[in-house]
């Protein structure tokens, strides 16, 4: 048949809210990522710790499961305590598993576009760039989400439930404590991904590069500090930073050197300078001189 012949009638069909259209990469980025046996693995694994809290949450108020094996509450008192350290020590645990989790995800999830030229694609579209960052940022927040603030928002009900809610009424900081802690972690791990996956556009060097920022720049912010005696360095180490940051959202205090000015300061900077880098990398098209 000619061409002139065919015709062409516009879509008429239900389209799809405009909010929505930036979950679409998630959608299908998921399959991509359960389709590994070690990222599915991994992530499963990532439950153990939040069952073994809830166990010590169930035993601490089971006093007959204690006396089955002839032990006495007050002799564990100490180590079952449920509090803001508790708590805190889930979240250093479920961070330390986060981070790996995105060093599995996170380098791959923009590499792939940029060196295939892929990104011209998706911006032809009426998709922004800010779309495009938010919906990679998506995949890693809502996994790291549920193995961060999800699992201890219902460790805080199953330990109100049991406690009384006289206990919540005491401990009432950790609920928005936990909840920013998380989202302040699996955020700046969402952006630094993409960032070091935007600028090395190789996997496994980009998963390397991720793992250099948070272990071996701390190292050379030691480093300085012992050449120079200054303090200063601390601030390259991004574990110390969300440790005082951590801190201060469960009302715990902390002996590291490092305020909480330069923690908030130095983790800014990190973050701005992973968003100059994806406004740099993520063009439709790229100008060689």
């Amino acid at each position: 048949m000619a061409v002139y012949k065919r015709k062409f009638n516009p879509y008429e069909g239900e389209r799809t809210p405009a909010w929505s259209r930036l979950f679409i990469l998630p959608r299908y980025a998921y399959q991509d990522v359960f389709a590994s046996r070690i990222v599915t693995a991994f992530f499963v694994a990532c439950f153990f710790w939040p069952l073994i809290c809830a166990a010590v949450i169930y035993i601490r108020y089971n006093v007959s499961f204690l006396e089955t094996f002839g032990l006495n509450l007050g002799d564990f008192d100490g180590v079952l305590a449920i509090n803001a350290n508790f708590f805190l020590n889930f979240l250093y645990i479920q961070g330390f598993l986060s981070f790996v989790l995105t060093i599995l995800v996170g380098p791959g999830l923009v590499s792939a576009d940029l060196s295939h030229n892929a990104l011209p694609l998706y911006l032809c579209r009426p998709f922004s760039r800010s779309e495009y960052v938010v919906g990679k940022m998506a995949v890693v927040l809502i996994l790291l989400s549920a193995i961060t603030w999800v699992p201890g928002w219902v460790l805080i009900g199953l330990q109100a439930s049991l406690a009384g809610w006289g206990w919540l009424a005491e401990q009432w900081r950790v609920v928005p404590a936990l909840f920013l802690g998380s989202w302040v972690w699996i955020a700046t791990l969402a952006l630094l991904s993409l960032a070091v996956s935007a600028w090395v556009r190789w996997k496994p060097v980009a998963a390397a590069t991720l793992f250099g920022v948070f272990f071996i720049l701390p190292a050379i912010g030691q480093f300085t500090n012992a050449v120079l005696d200054v303090d200063f360095g601390n601030a390259f180490n991004l574990i110390l930073v969300f440790f005082t940051i951590w801190a201060w959202f469960f009302e715990i205090p902390t002996h590291d050197h490092l305020t909480l000015f330069e923690a908030w300061l130095a983790l800014v900077a990190f973050c701005g300078l992973s968003l100059l880098i994806l406004n740099r990398k993520l063009r439709a098209y790229e100008v060689v001189s």
